[in-house]
């Protein structure tokens, strides 16, 4: 009973004292932007400016600003913009036709690429990724949903579309095999150089059903909703994130580095809440390589 005693005893000031050092600790745990340390923190970044690759044309991730045309917005390049200033870098963007920014990166044309980009292991083979979202993928339709899609199950003998060299082209290409392995029709598929050409297809009926991601889908929608539907949704084990060359070490860690403190301030979950898409989608920011 003694020693109890003792130990309930011990003076307010020391439990204070010993809350307050706990939380301080915390406190100093808890990442934060800190774009003046840039030089000790990443040495071979000084000087530089990050020309970052995107279309301009997949809203609501990157898009050109209504008020403002020669500005862009986005869920992912404000999340790019506010990642950079964080580490104290300024950026300059690269337009270019969505298929064609990953080979930019790998060329050393561009430093990242900050544009809806899915993860793959065979991408992996040649660029590494910072990952920060998980995928949803929709299917687009016209309104009415003529033919009566509703899942993947559906799609034999129908005319889909789907970017060139992307990973919906790939499914649809199996599914396609799976089709015709099991008797059905052949899947009909067309390519598209941008995702609002893609768009376009499927409203001037010349295809049937575009899959792409699940925020393209609902803001296609929103845009017109008149001319289209959503035919399903499918919640997959995708990882969405920035490609970067081989090789950009720093660059990469830095990445990882800012868009954890975007995760940790609230800075990512307000852009994602401006842009309205469903932050539960958010992921801890992960480098993945080959």
């Amino acid at each position: 009973m003694t020693r109890a005693w003792k130990y309930k005893a011990i003076p307010a000031v020391m439990v204070v004292t010993a809350w307050l050092a706990g939380s301080c600790a915390a406190m100093a745990a808890d990442p934060a932007c800190e774009p003046e340390k840039l030089a000790t923190k990443y040495p071979s970044l000084v000087g530089k400016t990050i020309k970052i690759a995107t279309d301009g044309q997949t809203p609501p991730y990157s898009m050109r600003d209504p008020k403002d045309f020669n500005k862009l917005i986005g869920l992912d390049t404000d999340m790019a913009r506010a990642a950079f200033e964080c580490i104290g870098l300024p950026v300059d963007y690269m337009i270019g036709a969505w298929s064609g920014l990953l080979p930019a990166v790998i060329a050393g044309q561009a430093d990242v690429m900050w544009d809806t980009l899915y993860y793959t292991p065979e991408r992996a083979k040649q660029a590494d990724f910072v990952i920060y979202q998980r995928a949803a993928t929709g299917g687009l339709v016209q309104k009415g949903n003529p033919k009566k899609v509703k899942s993947l199950d559906d799609v034999c003998g129908i005319r889909v579309t789907a970017g060139l060299g992307t990973t919906e082209e790939r499914v649809f290409r199996d599914l396609s095999q799976k089709c015709t392995a099991g008797g059905k029709s052949a899947i009909e598929i067309v390519t598209f150089p941008d995702i609002p050409a893609g768009a376009r297809l499927v409203k001037n009926d010349r295809a049937d059903l575009l899959m792409i991601n699940l925020g393209l889908v609902d803001n296609f929608i929103a845009q017109d909703p008149a001319a289209f539907e959503r035919a399903f949704v499918i919640f997959t084990d995708y990882k969405v994130g920035v490609g970067l060359a081989k090789g950009k070490t720093e660059l990469r860690q830095a990445v990882q580095d800012a868009i954890k403190v975007l995760q940790a301030n609230g800075t990512e979950k307000a852009i994602y809440e401006k842009y309205g898409v469903d932050y539960a989608l958010a992921i801890p920011a992960q480098i993945l390589t080959e």
